[in-house]
C-alpha cells in the first residue's frame, strides 16, 4: 500500500497583498484603458478602485488606479504599463508622496426623532447633507478610506438603503505635475 505524505501550507504562505495607488497619464483615445488593465490581471493585481478623468488639456486623461498585490511585482507592472502604447507616464504614489481621497455618498432611512443623531455623526466626519427628506438623507463624506469605512460604520445603526463610494484620488504634492 503507498504511503501518503500530506504537507500543510501555513496560512501565511500567500503572497503578501498591499494596497497601492497608481496614477497613468495617457493620451485620451479609445482603447488605452482596456489595454492597461490588462496588464494588471495578467499579472495578478487586482484593481480595487479605478478613476478616469480628462486632464486640464483634452488630448489626455489621468488614470488613478488603486490595486492589490504583491509588492515584489508592482516594478514590473509600472514598467510594463509605461511601455503601453498612449501611455505618456505612470508613477506610484505613497502616503508620504501624495494627497488620497475619496468620497462617499450614504442613504439612510431615519425618522425626525433620530435625524439629530445622524447629523451629529455627518458633522464628526466633516460631512454634508445633500439631500434630505422626512424619513431618509443622503450624506457626502469625504477623506481616506479608513475615515470613509469608519463613517459607513457609524452610520450602520440606522437602515443604510445605498452607498455609493469613487474611486481613490490622488495628487503628488509639490509644485510638479505627476
Amino acid at each position: 500500500m503507498p504511503t501518503i505524505i500530506t504537507t500543510a501550507i501555513p496560512a501565511d504562505s500567500s503572497p503578501k497583498q498591499v494596497p497601492h495607488s497608481l496614477s497613468v497619464y495617457v493620451n485620451n483615445r479609445p482603447g488605452v484603458l482596456m489595454r492597461i488593465c490588462q496588464v494588471f490581471a495578467r499579472r495578478g493585481f487586482n484593481i480595487d478602485s479605478l478613476v478616469v478623468s480628462q486632464s486640464r488639456d483634452a488630448r489626455f486623461s489621468r488614470i488613478t488606479i488603486g490595486i492589490t498585490g504583491d509588492p515584489d511585482g508592482l516594478d514590473q507592472i509600472i514598467k510594463q504599463v509605461a511601455k503601453l502604447i498612449d501611455v505618456i507616464h505612470c508613477s506610484e504614489h505613497t502616503l508620504d508622496n501624495s494627497v488620497t481621497k475619496e468620497m462617499v455618498l450614504i442613504k439612510i432611512r431615519c425618522s425626525p426623532n433620530e435625524r439629530s443623531q445622524a447629523l451629529q455623526i455627518t458633522e464628526h466626519f466633516s460631512g454634508k447633507t445633500v439631500d434630505l427628506t422626512p424619513v431618509s438623507m443622503i450624506v457626502m463624506i469625504t477623506g481616506d478610506s479608513h475615515k470613509l469605512d469608519s463613517a459607513i460604520a457609524m452610520f450602520s445603526q440606522f437602515e443604510i438603503i445605498e452607498t455609493v463610494r469613487t474611486g481613490k484620488v490622488v495628487m503628488a504634492r509639490g509644485e510638479q505635475p505627476t
